[in-house]
C-alpha cells in the first residue's frame, strides 16, 4: 500500500513504479507487476533497474524471449550492470535446460512477436530445411544474423525445441 500511494502523490517518478513491480512479483501478481514496470519504462527508457525487473517477471512468467531481450536492454544502457547480467545468465540457463515445458510453449505461441516469426517465409524455410536438409539450415543460421536471432528467440521461447 505504501508504494501504491507514493505513485499516487507521484505517478512520474520511474522508481515508484519500479518498486510497486517488485512488490507484486513478491506476491506473485505478475500481471500487475508487468503493467507497473513498464509505466516505470513508459516514464524513463534509460532506467536500468526497470529493465531488469521486468526480465525477472518475464522469467517468472517463463517468457524467457522477451526476459532476455529486457535484460539486453538494460546491458546496452549499462554494460556491468549485475542484475541484467545475472539475469541474462539465468535465463540463459534455464532456456538451454530445455525439456519439454507446455506452459512456456504456449506463452512463447500467444505471443504476437512469436507468431509473426513463424509466419516468416524464410523462418518456415530454415525449420523445413532443419528437418529435411540440415546443413543448409545451419549454413543459414551462420550467414545470416538475422535469421539466427529470430530461431534463438523461437528456442527461448520455447516453441521450437533443440535436442
Amino acid at each position: 500500500a505504501e508504494y501504491e500511494d507514493c505513485v499516487k502523490r507521484d505517478p512520474t517518478n520511474a522508481p515508484y513504479h519500479n518498486n510497486l513491480a517488485a512488490a507484486y512479483l513478491k506476491m506473485g501478481v505478475f500481471n500487475d507487476a508487468k503493467k507497473m514496470v513498464e509505466k516505470s519504462l513508459e516514464l524513463d527508457k534509460t532506467y536500468v533497474k526497470a529493465w531488469a525487473k521486468k526480465g525477472d517477471i518475464e522469467f517468472f512468467m517463463k517468457e524467457y524471449h522477451k526476459s532476455m531481450d529486457s535484460y539486453k536492454a538494460g546491458l546496452a544502457l549499462e554494460p556491468d550492470n549485475s542484475l541484467c547480467r545475472q539475469g541474462l545468465q539465468k535465463t540463459m540457463q534455464k532456456v538451454n535446460e530445455g525439456g519439454d515445458d507446455k506452459e512456456r510453449a504456449a506463452h512463447g505461441m500467444a505471443d504476437p512477436e512469436i507468431q509473426a516469426i513463424l509466419q516468416d517465409p524464410s523462418i518456415r524455410q530454415v525449420l523445413t530445411d532443419f528437418q529435411e536438409n540440415p546443413r543448409f539450415a545451419q549454413q543459414a543460421m551462420q550467414n545470416d544474423a538475422g535469421i539466427r536471432a529470430k530461431i534463438e528467440k523461437l528456442i527461448a521461447a520455447g516453441v521450437l525445441q533443440v535436442k
